[in-house]
């Protein structure tokens, strides 16, 4: 039997690997039968077309084996639905068709409220489309790639749905066949529906299938499926087991390089228990997915009515609180290790933060009470329902003198600003689209990494007063251009052009713009020209991050002050300038100062100006004035939805506090705006690295380094997350690369200082206490991180008396935040007198910490360490009560920590070892 080509047609032998007529590769009969590749179609619908004078293309949605999903409104009903464009590959066969038409008829049927509603399935010019139901949401498949594991209760609670809807539509007798998470929506409420019913197969007809085509997704399928036998709704059973499974461990059961060798290992294989990945899980749900994914179809459950009932039995047992997990298998051979692990310098990036731990407990219970979508409590998530997505590049500078980049940079920032004020809209920050300038690179990539549907790109040609501005909007997909225009004006009219721009965007892109919107876009910052020029040279200058570069840009904020004193945004910008310099080079007080009066007299100029309230937000951030900080930038998120540093800023507040899974919707927020904004990155990074979730760390560390390979940032997080594993040799490996990048770097000096310490390489440790009391402006008696960095060096070397010393001098000194802070000095004088044996002293110096005022209160890997050193103190001084107390409360705050870490596991043999007693 020869081998038909998919792409020509052409009949080839059966031994032939690429076809004769056209090259195009050919899949061996093996592969065909598992599933079917075929090339992408090149008929594509582009926004604004309309199909069968009916549908009116407004987004493409994506795309899968059958074809692109697009986003479209019936024009007759005046009524947003969803089309499936069928792949002119498949619509061609004329059984297909039928099948699909067979089906759709009792897919019509399932009027469940968890399985999206089919329409209809027609045709147009040879071109054969599905109309369904549009759901507003995101589907599950992005959720655990965002979250890396969802909760327990979540899932469970995603399982109960998918089972109400596959029981309905198998009483019916309709069974899915590619069911997947994918292939499951869930709206902002929470509701889940199944999609692509459409495919399904009407069980009491049998034979409408071809022999040999699988129907179905490799990762997903059950092993009737792969052997091409009849599926009944057990099949349907099997793949809810696998959606299960990846909700709870992030993982599907059988990953593999080709689809054959995924369907073979789910034919073959038995799949590794979930708690091995996710020790969270209750060993009765882990049970249930197993009986999901049994072989024989005969031994799974026999209907999703019956995987319901388990799976709200198992809800019921889980406490409203999430209990402290002892369910991991206990490792008779854990040792209890040195005490290094203890001060991983964890501390070092983020000051420690005490707060008791019924608190935590008591906020625990109250927060998962609150439904999913109410966490949130700016009401933000609600609101960003975006239909468009756009980033803007940098404008190219044309002019014959090639001096005119800034007005380029500014043309960008501002259009940027005016766009992101519409709710409708995602617009990609500066951040990102900086990284294009000057690039070759494809607009199809840049939309790719961007995440956008939409790029406009333009230039800028000046001659003396007189501008020429050319915009394009392109949509990243087709690479069609869906409007192109050019702007001959005066450069005083600059903001009519900007405001031109972003209103032609809106009519392109079919947003209907509010009043608000057209206010917004139509605001004109200054009356000045000239005030103008100076405020975007200086903003162009701020951007650098280079203190003389910030000195200048100082200057030319206050040149255009002089123009226009009424200039909101040049008081925000001297701001920024101001706070930067604190933060960065200067540890003058007097900074502050200047910084929150430039930004109050902004805010005093124009109230609605997020900008202004942003730049006060950062003075507080920078003075770790917290609740102040949240309170600013959530005015910012008012003002506008978009702001992407006002998202991650909010986040590092609730992260401050403790608040974790609070935190990270905000950083996801800050990346659904930006997918390859790092700071956000980073700081998802690192509250996993408290969670104790060491892998889903790395993952998002190796994420950010593809984004930026050498970034000495990254570099840093990725030397701190191996500390926290205790693999100082890469620690070491990472953190020497940062300082040769970064020399100011004093995280990063401290660290590697400690990571020699940990190595016994003591000269370089003390090496790198000296750079640090190079490094800062104060004499070294007065050095919080050179005082502690030669106290650990000491703790190491068993030298207590010096090491005591060190850390008594660092507590009267001045603290620098975010390097070192009296809580973490505090604890490692405790520790000292732990390490040697002097139990009552430590608990006495461990207590003092709570005395220690601070404006950040987080649960981190610190504080959790410090409740099992705790353990350890009271149980050598024979208190077992509250040793067991402390365990539990340690416990409780790694809840969610990966298995396998010797400390958690040491913790839950030695509590249960206790209730023995």
């Amino acid at each position: 039997m020869g081998i038909k080509c998919p792409k020509c047609q052409f009949d080839n032998t059966s031994d032939s690997k690429f076809c004769k007529e056209c090259g195009t590769q050919l899949l061996a009969a093996e592969e065909i039968a598992v599933t079917e590749t075929i090339e992408a179609p090149k008929e594509e619908l582009t926004r604004g077309t309309t199909l069968a004078n009916r549908y009116e293309i407004i987004e493409e949605l994506g795309k899968g084996g059958m074809g692109r999903v697009y986003r479209v409104e019936d024009t007759k009903l005046k009524q947003e639905i969803a089309l499936k464009l069928i792949k002119p590959e498949i619509a061609k066969d004329k059984k297909t068709i039928e099948r699909f038409r067979n089906e759709l008829k009792t897919a019509r049927m399932i009027t469940h409220k968890n399985v999206c509603r089919m329409f209809d399935l027609g045709e147009v010019d040879g071109a054969h489309f599905i109309t369904m139901e549009y759901v507003r949401g995101e589907d599950l498949k992005s959720m655990i790639r965002m979250s890396g594991q969802l909760g327990v209760k979540t899932a469970i609670n995603i399982a109960k749905q998918v089972c109400d809807g596959l029981a309905e539509a198998h009483r019916l007798g309709v069974v899915h066949r590619d069911l997947k998470s994918s292939n499951i929506m869930i709206d902002k409420e929470g509701n889940v529906r199944i999609m692509d019913f459409g495919i399904a197969r009407f069980l009491r007809t049998k034979g409408i299938t071809g022999t040999g085509t699988m129907i179905g997704t490799p990762e997903y399928m059950s092993p009737e499926q792969v052997e091409g036998k009849e599926v009944d709704q057990r099949s349907d059973i099997y793949s809810l087991g696998v959606i299960l499974y990846e909700m709870v461990s992030g993982k599907v059961p059988f990953e593999g390089e080709t689809p054959f060798s995924i369907a073979l290992k789910h034919k073959n294989e038995i799949p590794k228990e979930p708690r091995e990945h996710n020790s969270q899980i209750h060993k009765d749900l882990s049970g249930t997915i197993l009986k999901c994914l049994e072989k024989d179809k005969e031994h799974r459950y026999q209907s999703a009515e019956k995987v319901c009932s388990e799976l709200i039995r198992i809800e019921k047992g889980i406490p409203s609180t999430e209990r402290i997990r002892l369910e991991r298998k206990l490792k008779p051979e854990v040792q209890l290790k040195r005490f290094k692990p203890f001060i991983v310098p964890g501390i070092l990036l983020l000051a420690a933060i005490l707060i008791i731990a019924g608190y935590f407990i008591l906020r625990e219970i109250r927060r998962k009470g609150v439904p999913e979508k109410e966490v949130s409590k700016s009401g933000i998530i609600e609101g960003m329902q975006w239909k468009n997505s756009i980033a803007v590049l940098p404008f190219i500078d044309l002019s014959r003198e090639k001096d005119q980049e800034y007005l380029c940079d500014g043309m960008t920032d501002d259009i940027i600003g005016k766009l992101s004020r519409i709710k409708e809209l995602r617009v990609t920050s500066r951040t990102s689209v900086m990284r294009y300038k000057n690039t070759n690179k494809d607009i199809k990539d840049i939309g790719k990494e961007l995440g956008v549907a939409t790029i406009l790109e333009g230039s800028i040609q000046r001659e003396k007063d007189n501008i020429r501005v050319n915009a394009q909007l392109i949509n990243v997909d087709s690479g069609f251009h869906l409007w192109s225009e050019n702007y001959d004006r005066k450069l005083e009219s600059v903001f009519d052009i900007q405001d031109d721009v972003s209103k032609d965007i809106a009519e392109a892109l079919k947003i209907q713009l509010t009043e608000s919107d057209s206010e917004q876009l139509s605001k004109v910052p200054t009356e000045s020209i000239d005030a103008y020029e100076y405020y975007i040279k200086g903003r162009s200058l701020f951007y650098m991050y280079d203190k003389s570069k910030n000195a200048q840009a100082i200057e030319m904020f206050n040149k255009a002050l002089n123009h226009d004193s009424s200039f909101s945004l040049a008081y925000s910008g001297l701001s920024k300038c101001y706070s930067v310099q604190r933060q960065l080079w200067d540890t003058n007080d007097e900074l502050y100062v200047l910084a929150e009066n430039a930004a109050k007299k902004a805010i005093e100029l124009d109230n609605r100006s997020a900008e202004a309230h942003f730049a006060l937000g950062y003075v507080y951030e920078t003075k770790n004035a917290y609740q102040e900080m949240e309170k600013e930038m959530r005015e910012v998120l008012k003002l506008n939805p978009n702001h992407l540093h006002a998202h991650d800023s909010i986040g590092d507040v609730l992260n401050a506090r403790g608040e974790l899974e609070e935190a990270l919707r905000e950083y996801r927020l800050a990346l659904m705006i930006d997918p390859v904004f790092l700071p956000s990155l980073w700081n998802t990074s690192m509250v996993r690295i408290k969670q104790g979730q060491y892998r889903t760390a790395k993952e998002i560390l190796l994420k950010a380094q593809e984004i930026q390979e050498r970034n000495a940032v990254t570099m840093r997080f990725m030397g701190t997350l191996y500390m926290h594993q205790r693999d100082y040799e890469n620690a070491v490996e990472r953190l020497e690369q940062v300082v040769k990048l970064n020399p100011l770097d004093l995280r990063a000096h401290v660290l590697l200082g400690l990571s020699y310490a940990f190595i016994s390489r003591y000269k370089d440790a003390k090496k790198q206490a000296n750079i640090i009391g190079e490094r800062v402006s104060l004499p070294n008696e007065q050095n919080a991180p050179f005082l502690y960095l030669l106290g650990r060096v000491s703790i190491e070397q068993n030298n207590w008396k010096d090491a005591l010393e060190y850390f008594k001098k660092a507590l009267k000194t001045k603290e620098i935040q975010h390097v070192i802070s009296h809580q973490d000095v505090q604890g490692a004088i405790a520790e000292t007198y732990f390490r040697q044996g002097k139990f009552s002293i430590a608990l006495r110096e461990y207590n003092k910490i709570n005395d220690i005022p601070t404006g950040r209160h987080q649960v981190d890997y610190l504080w959790a360490k410090r409740h099992y050193m705790l353990a350890k103190a009271y149980e050598k001084m024979n208190n077992k009560a509250i040793a067991k107390k402390e365990y539990q409360k340690f416990l409780f705050l790694w809840k969610d920590a990966d298995p396998g870490i010797a400390e958690v596991e040491d913790a839950e043999k030695r509590l249960a070892e206790l209730k023995n007693l």
